[in-house]
């Protein structure tokens, strides 16, 4: 037996990063996530006994589990540092049970983010397995199989092979279903608004006359709110507006102050990232993912910039608020230091982690830039500039709001100006209203110069589509599942074609609307959105009031079998149309459509059953093959790994397996391709060639 410790992650990264910061006497190894699961190729519950869970080790694991088995045999002691979060923990407690680890026996190493003190202060303190938290995640791993899979296969039955249902998926996709459905039966309504242009009197010929207009909109008419419903009523009030009549009626000063923002959780990190960077969720977790395992950072060696990315909390610990304010007061001055109290949405089991912030405030994001990608800056930036903006003081406007009297009819205006930029100065929320638009001074009783008098159509407007960000917030105001599970689900909703994206919004297709359908008439409570909330209070209680997990499973599968006996027998067969392509048949000159097999999409003739013709589906790049000058498609390989090669195959059998551009290399007049790294974007195609940029 070694005299080493062995510590055991999820990723070969993070284990990379605390291998240097916990030295020779310990050695770190990954699991690569989960080590056993429910199978694959059946339901894997024994729904009779009681729901239990029957647990086999993952396919393609077993070399993984054998070091880990090996490896945890020489130590002298095991420590099991996966997510301090419900996967993490059950991650912890199958290791432990496949390496025949006591549960009750203090293994268990918790850190919220990976720095060298944390982690070495962790390895002090293990604790045993929270056997709370592994069932909160056993139950939803239950339910969620107990849904895919006796549901899915109802929908490959009766609409096509590939579809899907999911406890929160389908709850999601009825959100953006109902969206649209309002969308399209919106009925647009006329309305009319009227605004003057004024000027103080006698600045008529001012070289700063236009610094002192401004423009004021009619809201009232003798007291009473004023509605404008078509031009023959707009006409009617300008017409019995005096133009030489504007006074000013009422003035008040007010001073406003606008508090910062709390830190970032992870779904108002998804929203942000999504409107400022333009980032997709998927995206912004893989990369607050690598912020939080660990980067190599010039000067400080390899180091976690953020702490850990899936939390509910806004809660900071106290030495990451006091390091926050001293930043301010070594950077700003006393006066910029705020001393804010910020509370969760909710008062539940999450709030053990912290807000998301960087690991340490002093490194500044304009520091480090040059050692980590375009994205990674970006978003640590938007995670160092939100957290010590909480620590700031507030800003504060002066608002100045004016009436403007005429013939009974009356207008408003106002105009503000930053009287204190406070956390303004580090992070920028402000809407376009809220910069500054000074008003004239203006005295009450004083006539003002008419400049223009305009009346604008305008028509009321549908409620937004979603886009990724507008249905994270919704999916959190409702309580429907977890910001963590948020980027998969909209990832399986786009895969399954229920909806597509356009223009960053999220737009339901024909299946997507046939597939809410069926569920909102046979299974309404997978369906319904305040259901899907309830459950998930429900599933919260089994880590905070120790709830027996499988007595809810129990309830709901009891709803759920008597419903799909009713679907299997009540749901048609549905034909769905196939969806045509501009390719034809090179047997018989019909068009070529999109079918759905075992294996995914793939192309067949349209004249079936006289024509059995069929071939892959491939999508063309914009790039010609280099040596035949044919189309460049992306291709598959039988292991799933994405290629491009030449849609000449087997005659041409010119590939790629980066992502060739339509630019020749300077150098040696190769195909450029893109590879996205750190020193470069665009590397030359001809491997002996060596050139990038």
């Amino acid at each position: 037996m070694s005299n080493k410790s062995l510590v055991i992650v999820e990723s070969p990264s993070k284990a990379k990063t605390i291998g240097k910061f916990l030295g020779s006497k310990y050695k770190v190894i990954a699991s690569v996530g989960h080590v056993r699961d429910l199978p694959k190729s059946k339901l894997g519950i024994d729904i009779e006994n009681n729901f239990e869970p029957q647990y086999i080790p993952i396919r393609g694991k077993g070399e993984i589990i054998k070091e880990l088995k090996k490896e945890a045999k020489n130590a002298s002691r095991v420590y099991l540092g996966t997510d301090p979060d419900r996967e993490g923990e059950a991650i912890s407690w199958h290791i432990a049970y496949l390496l025949g680890i006591d549960e009750s026996e203090a293994c268990r190493i918790e850190f919220n983010e990976i720095t060298k003190q944390t982690i070495q202060n962790a390895v002090k303190n293990p604790r045993p397995i929270d056997r709370r938290l592994v069932d909160a995640q056993q139950a939803r791993r239950v339910l969620d199989r107990l849904v895919g899979y006796k549901i899915s296969p109802l929908l490959w039955r009766k609409i096509r092979r590939g579809l899907s249902a999911g406890r929160v998926q389908s709850a999601a996709l009825k959100l953006i279903c109902d969206r649209e459905k309002i969308i399209r039966d919106f009925i647009p309504k006329e309305y009319w608004t009227i605004s003057a242009t004024l000027e103080k009197t006698g600045d008529n010929g001012d070289a700063d006359s236009k610094k002192k207009q401004f423009t004021a909109k009619l809201v009232e008419y003798k007291g009473k709110k004023l509605t404008i419903d078509n031009k023959e009523q707009s006409d009617a009030a300008i017409a019995a507006l005096d133009r030489e009549n504007f006074i000013v009626k009422n003035v008040e000063l007010k001073e406003r102050v606008k508090k910062p923002l709390p830190p970032f959780i992870t779904s108002t990190l998804q929203q942000e990232a999504s409107s400022k960077l333009g980032f997709y969720t998927r995206k912004t977790m893989l990369i607050a993912q690598q912020l939080y395992e660990g980067v190599e950072v010039k000067g400080y060696g390899t180091i976690g910039l953020v702490s850990y990315i899936r939390t509910d909390s806004v809660r900071i610990n106290k030495d990451a608020h006091e390091a926050a304010i001293q930043y301010i007061r070594n950077n700003f001055s006393e006066e910029y230091v705020g001393n804010h109290v910020f509370s969760n949405k909710k008062k539940d089991v999450q709030d053990a982690h912290e807000g998301i912030r960087p690991a340490n405030i002093n490194i500044h994001p304009d520091d480090i830039k040059d050692s980590l990608t375009r994205d990674q800056y970006l978003l640590y930036k938007l995670i160092w500039s939100r957290f010590l903006a909480s620590r700031m003081a507030s800003a504060v406007f002066d608002v100045t709001t004016a009436e403007i009297e005429n013939n009974g009819y009356t207008f408003k205006t106002s105009g503000s100006r930053t009287k204190f930029e406070g956390y303004l100065k580090i992070y920028n929320n402000a809407s376009e209203e809220e910069e500054d638009k000074m008003l004239p001074p203006l005295q009450v009783g004083e006539k003002l110069n008419l400049i223009d008098l305009t009346g604008e159509q305008n028509f009321t407007q549908p409620p937004s589509r979603y886009t990724e960000a507008s249905l994270v917030k919704d999916l959190e105001d409702k309580n429907i599942g977890r910001p963590s599970t948020y980027a998969p689900i909209i990832a399986t909703l786009i895969d399954r074609k229920y909806i597509i994206r356009e223009k960053r919004n999220l737009i339901p297709t024909d299946l997507g609307f046939l597939v809410t359908d069926l569920m909102e008439k046979y299974f309404p409570e997978i369906a319904d959105t305040r259901f899907t909330a309830d459950m998930e209070d429900r599933l919260d209680s089994v880590e905070v009031n120790h709830t027996d997990w499988k007595l809810i499973v129990k309830e709901f599968y009891d709803i759920l079998s008597k419903e799909l006996e009713i679907a299997d027998r009540d749901i048609k067969k549905v034909k769905l149309e196939d969806e045509m392509t501009d390719e034809t048949c090179e047997l018989c000159g019909k068009p070529m459509v999109v079918k759905h097999g075992r294996y995914g999409e793939f192309l067949a003739c349209s004249g079936y059953p006289e024509c059995r013709n069929t071939r892959a589906k491939v999508v063309k790049i914009d790039v010609k093959c280099p040596r035949c000058g044919r189309d460049i498609v992306t291709r598959k390989s039988k292991t799933g790994k994405t290629f491009y090669g030449c849609s000449g195959y087997p005659e041409c059998n010119q590939l790629f397996w980066n992502k060739p551009v339509d630019r020749k290399c300077p150098k040696c007049g190769s195909l450029l391709t893109e590879k996205k790294t750190k020193t470069s974007k665009f590397v030359c195609s001809n491997a002996d060639c060596g050139y990038k940029e």
